[in-house]
């Protein structure tokens, strides 16, 4: 019995039941924006590739046990940021307290390069994601998860494993952060 196309939780079962063009159907889908999301939380393409085959091996070995209690995408993009997480923890030694605030000035330090003209579409955009790019890990991952995932407050909690206020609040700095840095 084929799956309706439309309906990630019941191609994620078909595919539990054996079904192996339900997981082609998933794969299809939602490689492009985990990936992306990869890309641009990790900041290393070698590094968003082994998570994201990663991620995939985690849902190939886990769809016996899958149950459908968020969405598929949520699912999928809390398995990412949980080896993401995991990866950090790994790979990163913890930075002294003068080692942290160096590197928070430079990130927080203004591109005094850009020309005082109007912006272009393309101008705008790129700002934006270097404005992006400049937050800090967690208030970062959740204006992704906002914006290029059009995930709610409560998934953006689910993903992350934090309280909803938690999320709430991370969003809310990122913004007044992200509308700062583009009034400059």
């Amino acid at each position: 019995m084929e799956a309706p196309v439309d309906d990630d939780a019941t191609l994620m079962l078909a595919y539990a039941r054996g079904e192996l063009a339900a997981f082609d159907a998933l794969y299809a889908r939602h490689r492009g924006t985990l990936y992306r999301f990869l890309l641009r939380s990790a900041r290393d393409p070698r590094l968003a590739e082994e998570l994201f085959q990663e991620t995939w091996s985690r849902v190939v070995a886990a769809r016996t046990r899958y149950t459908p209690q968020a969405k598929f995408s949520t699912w999928l993009l809390q398995i990412a940021h949980n080896l993401l997480v995991d990866s950090y923890r790994r790979k990163r030694p913890l930075a002294t307290g003068e080692e942290a605030e160096l590197a928070l000035m430079q990130v927080a330090s203004p591109d005094q390069q850009q020309p005082e003209h109007v912006w272009s579409e393309f101008e705008r955009r790129r700002r934006l994601q270097r404005a992006i790019e400049d937050l800090p890990e967690e208030q970062r991952t959740a204006v992704l998860l906002r914006l290029e995932n059009e995930l709610s407050v409560e998934e953006i909690a689910q993903v992350t494993g934090v309280g909803r206020e938690t999320a709430k609040s991370r969003l809310r700095y990122a913004m007044n952060r992200l509308r700062e840095q583009l009034a400059e």
